[in-house]
């Protein structure tokens, strides 16, 4: 494999863009910047062999450093070389999902994508799916309750799998080990840990 060569432009930029951002991060903005497809191997090999360093130490910047190149300004070669990956203000990414956008997580849950708000928590764009679709047939989902799959399967979204129970019936659901991959077994489930629920409630309510 052909060995790929640095400028002596190339390694300016990764001294005066090093500090303060993620070896992931540096790496994205030099293949910006130059058009090129370097790993984020090949972009640490490069900092070992100068001696450069981020500065971050467990994520975070360390404590009195400094940016690099803070107040200096690029050169008007780099300049050039990167201003054609610039993002102009209000300009999005070529690959910014759409809304309606759906994605399986790593939590497990299908998301939608709802809004296109910049600088907003996650959150504020993206929604679980299946408490939309339940949301969009019977309303809010209340603050103490959460919506369900009956057959135990996150990624089965479709009205008549789903169920909202309180969360004091969730915890005898997971505690009695009521909620199984049979639908009709999980909805006997939900009406026995509602049943003691109410049980517990009356109890509570005499002791007191």
């Amino acid at each position: 494999m052909k060995r790929y060569r640095y400028s002596q432009e190339q390694i300016q930029f990764l001294r005066d863009n090093v500090k303060g951002i993620s070896l992931k991060q540096l790496t994205e903005r030099f293949n910006k910047c130059f058009g090129t497809n370097l790993s984020e191997h090949a972009i640490a090999m490069q900092k070992a062999k100068y001696g450069l360093k981020s500065g971050i130490v467990g994520g975070r910047f360390e404590k009195g450093s400094i940016p690099h190149n803070k107040g200096k300004k690029m050169s008007r070669e780099q300049y050039q070389a990167c201003s054609k990956t610039m993002f102009k203000p209000g300009n999005k990414p070529k690959n910014t999902d759409p809304i309606g956008t759906e994605k399986l997580l790593v939590d497990g849950y299908v998301w939608v994508k709802v809004n296109d708000k910049p600088k907003v928590p996650k959150r504020e764009n993206w929604k679980q799916k299946h408490k939309l679709l339940w949301e969009r047939e019977y309303g809010p989902v209340p603050k103490d309750s959460v919506v369900i799959f009956k057959d135990g399967d996150p990624t089965h979204v479709e009205l008549d799998n789903l169920e909202c129970v309180t969360r004091s019936q969730l915890l005898i659901l997971n505690k009695q080990k009521l909620i199984c991959k049979d639908k009709e077994l999980t909805e006997a489930g939900i009406a026995v840990a509602r049943l003691i629920d109410t049980v517990n409630k009356k109890k509570n309510v005499k002791k007191c």
